[in-house]
C-alpha cells in the first residue's frame, strides 16, 4: 500500500520539476528580450547614434540588432533541436541556458559607441546573435519537457505556463526599467542605468542552472530511447507540420510583441509619450496578457485548441483599429487607455495559452523538441524579430500611425484561417512517439 501510493507523489514532484525547470530558462529569456525592447530608445542612443545620425535612423538599426537576434532563432532550434532529439531534453537545456546566461551578461559589460566608435554596434550585435541561439533551443526543449511530462488531459494548461513566463518575464523587464526610469536621472540612465537589467541575468541564470541539473529526462525520450533502434520521422512530414505551425503562430507573434515589446518605442516615437507613460502602458498590456494565459490553457484542455485560439486572433483583427484609435486619441482619458492596452494584451493570451500544446501535439516525441523549436523560430524571426524594424520604417515613410494596427490585422487574419484546419480532438489524443 506504501508503495503504491509513494507513485503519485513522485509522479507530482516530477511533474511540478519539470514545469518550474521548463519555464526558468524561458522567464530569464524573455526577461531579457523584453528589457532590450523597453530599452531600445537608451541603447540606439549609447551603440548605434553618432553625430551624423538622426534618432529616427539609430531606433531603425537598434531594430535592425533586434531582428538580426530572432532570424538566428531558427538555427539554433534546428542544431539544439537535432541535439535534444537525439540526446535528451535535459542535457541541451542545459547547455541552452548557459550560453542564454552568458550572452546576456556580456551586453551589460559591453562598450558604448562614445568607447570604441563604430565597433560597438558591431559588438552588439554578435552578442545579439549568440542569444538568438540560444533562445531558438530554449522553447522546443521547454514545451517538450512540460507537454511530455504532463498528463494528457492537461497538457495546455502545463503548456500554458511556458506562455505564462513569457508574460512574467517582459514585466519583469518593464517593472524594473520603470524603476530604473523613476529612480535614476535622464543621464545616470543613459550613462549606466540600462545595464542593471542584463547584469542581472547572471544570478538568475545560475538559480535556474541549479534548477534544471536536478530535473529528470522526459517518460516519452526516455521510452523512444529503450525502444531500440531509432526510427526516424518523415522529413516531408514535419516540414508540412512545421510550414502549417508557422500560419497558427504569425498572429500571435506579430500581435505579442506589437502590443507587449514594441509599444513603448511606438508611444513614444510616434504620439509623443514620456518613457515612464510608455512603460507603464506595457506593463498594462502584459499584465492583460498574464491574466488570460491561464485560463485560456485550461479552457482548451476542454473545448479544444481551435475555439480558444481562433477567438483570439479573430477579437485581434476586429478590435487593433478601434484600440489603436483609442491611443492615439488626444482627448481619451489616461484610464480609458490604460484599458485598451489591457485588452489588447488579453487577447493576445488567448492564442498564447494553448499554443504550446497545439504545437507539440503536431510532432512525433522523435521530432518534437526540432519540429515545435523550428515553428515557433521561425514564426518569431519573421513577426515578431521584424516587428519594430517593420513598424518604424513604414510610419517613417507613409507618416501613417496605424501601422501596428495594420500589420497585426493582416497576420492575425491568415492565422485564423490557418487555426481553422486543427483537428477538434488533438487535444484528447495521446503524443506520437
Amino acid at each position: 500500500m506504501s508503495s503504491s501510493a509513494a507513485t503519485p507523489t513522485i509522479d507530482a514532484r516530477r511533474h511540478r520539476r519539470s514545469l518550474v525547470a521548463g519555464t526558468v530558462g524561458n522567464f530569464v529569456e524573455w526577461y531579457e528580450f523584453g528589457a532590450y525592447g523597453f530599452f531600445a530608445t537608451v541603447i540606439a542612443a549609447n551603440f548605434f547614434s553618432s553625430t551624423s545620425t538622426s534618432d529616427a535612423e539609430s531606433l531603425i538599426k537598434t531594430y535592425a540588432s533586434f531582428a538580426l537576434a530572432f532570424f538566428f532563432r531558427p538555427i539554433g532550434a534546428a542544431v539544439f533541436g537535432r541535439i535534444g532529439d537525439r540526446i535528451g531534453r535535459r542535457p541541451t537545456l542545459i547547455l541552452v541556458l548557459l550560453l542564454m546566461t552568458f550572452s546576456t551578461t556580456l551586453i551589460g559589460l559591453l562598450p558604448t559607441y562614445a568607447t570604441v566608435g563604430a565597433a560597438a554596434p558591431w559588438l552588439l550585435t554578435l552578442v545579439r546573435a549568440l542569444q538568438g541561439l540560444s533562445a531558438g533551443g530554449e522553447f522546443g526543449g521547454a514545451v517538450a519537457i512540460m507537454t511530455e511530462f504532463a498528463p494528457r488531459t492537461k497538457r495546455g494548461l502545463y503548456g500554458a505556463w511556458q506562455s505564462l513566463t513569457v508574460a512574467l518575464g517582459l514585466l519583469a523587464g518593464a517593472g524594473l526599467a520603470a524603476i530604473l526610469a523613476t529612480v535614476l536621472s535622464t543621464e545616470a540612465l543613459h550613462d549606466w542605468g540600462w545595464r542593471v537589467p542584463f547584469l542581472l541575468a547572471l544570478p538568475l541564470g545560475l538559480v535556474a542552472l541549479f534548477l534544471r541539473l536536478r530535473l529528470d529526462e522526459t517518460p516519452n525520450f526516455a521510452r523512444v530511447q529503450q525502444g531500440g533502434e531509432r526510427v526516424p520521422a518523415d522529413r516531408g512530414e514535419v516540414a508540412k507540420a512545421i510550414a502549417l505551425g508557422i500560419g497558427r503562430l504569425m498572429g500571435w507573434s506579430a500581435a505579442g510583441y506589437t502590443f507587449l515589446v514594441v509599444m513603448p518605442s511606438y508611444l513614444q516615437a510616434t504620439l509623443n509619450a514620456t518613457f515612464q507613460q510608455a512603460l507603464v502602458a506595457t506593463v498594462l498590456a502584459n499584465l492583460g496578457f498574464a491574466v488570460s494565459i491561464m485560463p485560456a490553457g485550461w479552457i482548451s484542455d476542454r473545448v479544444g485548441r481551435r475555439p480558444v485560439m481562433v477567438t483570439g486572433a479573430a477579437l485581434v483583427v476586429v478590435l487593433a483599429f478601434p484600440l489603436m484609435n483609442l491611443l492615439q486619441d488626444k482627448e481619451s482619458s489616461t484610464a480609458l487607455k490604460g484599458v485598451a492596452v489591457f485588452v489588447a494584451g488579453l487577447v493576445v493570451g488567448l492564442m498564447a495559452g494553448p499554443g504550446p500544446a497545439m504545437l507539440a501535439e503536431m510532432f512525433p516525441t522523435r521530432a518534437r523538441y526540432t519540429g515545435l523549436g523550428l515553428a515557433y523560430s521561425l514564426s518569431n524571426a519573421v513577426f515578431s524579430g521584424c516587428a519594430g524594424l517593420i513598424i518604424t520604417e513604414l510610419i517613417k515613410r507613409t507618416k501613417n500611425v496605424d501601422i501596428p494596427a495594420w500589420y497585426v490585422v493582416i497576420t492575425c487574419a491568415v492565422s485564423v484561417v490557418a487555426l481553422l484546419t486543427l483537428r477538434g480532438d488533438d487535444h484528447r489524443r495521446e503524443l506520437r512517439d
